[in-house]
């Protein structure tokens, strides 16, 4: 199944039509990465999401094979090319001996429907951590054992337990409990740190919600009242099990949370515009 969703594609700030699209632009070789949600044409928090690619590409020892300005004026051509206004944008750099590309296109999204943000979804834990928590590099083997068990179990998301029993992160968001008034969530060196967790604990802040910085034991999960995710596709979003334990749903500090982030979003997308190349 090509990745490509939408007409188009750019390789190396070349439009090409989405029939030239292969696979093996992305999943050969090495790749560093980012998925940016795209809201009426725009993408969300572009500027963090630059920060982030760079700081991947650092950490990884590679190269940048393309700078923000540059890729600012790939999503806008690219945008122009394709009439869809709401869906995810994908930008890889793919290293290869001897061919370095870097590639920006459209993936389908997955967005939760209105009745998961209302009645939750279930998630299902997983033993296992990523190699380089803090880069955001695809990981072929545990991605599609990952995959293979939410089809198998029914889930919607992994949380991830390392070999100390800790839950740090899901499979493609951050992870949040919630006990009594307070959120704990994992510290900023065992995960990924996503541009949407960022910005809910920015808001967490500029809201007087207390907020822990620790790993929840897998064991103790029970211990609290509720939990979410936050992502790109899912904003913030309540599970309603994990595994066979139930949670609260329907918290108000959760879409509270999430009704504050998507003011946080459309201000970024303020800024993209406003921002000169």
């Amino acid at each position: 199944m090509n990745e490509c969703f939408g007409r188009k594609f750019i390789i190396n700030g070349e439009l090409q039509d989405a029939d030239s699209f292969d696979n093996s632009f992305v999943y050969e070789g090495d790749s560093i990465y980012e998925v940016i949600r795209m809201t009426k044409g725009n993408p969300v928090f572009f500027y963090d999401h630059m920060e982030r690619l760079e700081s991947s590409v650092k950490m990884q020892k590679k190269k940048m094979l393309a700078d923000p300005e540059t890729l600012k004026r790939d999503i806008i051509n690219l945008t122009k090319s394709d009439k869809k206004k709401e869906l995810n944008l994908k930008i890889v750099f793919n290293y290869k001996p001897g061919s370095y590309n870097y590639i920006v296109y459209f993936i389908e999204p997955i967005y939760p429907s209105e009745a998961q943000y209302r009645n939750g979804v279930k998630g299902i834990l997983f033993y296992a951590e990523r190699k380089d928590p803090a880069s955001k590099v695809i990981d072929h083997k545990l991605r599609s054992s990952i995959f293979h068990k939410l089809i198998l179990e029914g889930g919607y998301e992994a949380l991830l337990v390392n070999e100390r029993g800790q839950i740090t992160e899901g499979s493609r968001s951050n992870i949040f409990f919630l006990k009594k008034d307070t959120l704990v969530t994992a510290p900023d060196g065992l995960i990924l740190n996503g541009i949407t967790r960022k910005h809910i604990l920015d808001i967490c802040k500029e809201n007087n919600i207390p907020v822990k910085l620790e790993c929840v034991m897998a064991g103790s999960i029970t211990d609290y009242d509720a939990v979410f995710m936050t992502g790109t596709s899912p904003i913030v979003l309540p599970f309603c099990c994990i595994d066979n334990k139930n949670f609260k749903v329907g918290i108000p500090l959760i879409e509270k949370l999430r009704k504050l982030y998507i003011i946080k979003a459309e201000e970024s997308i303020a800024r993209f515009r406003s921002v000169n190349l």
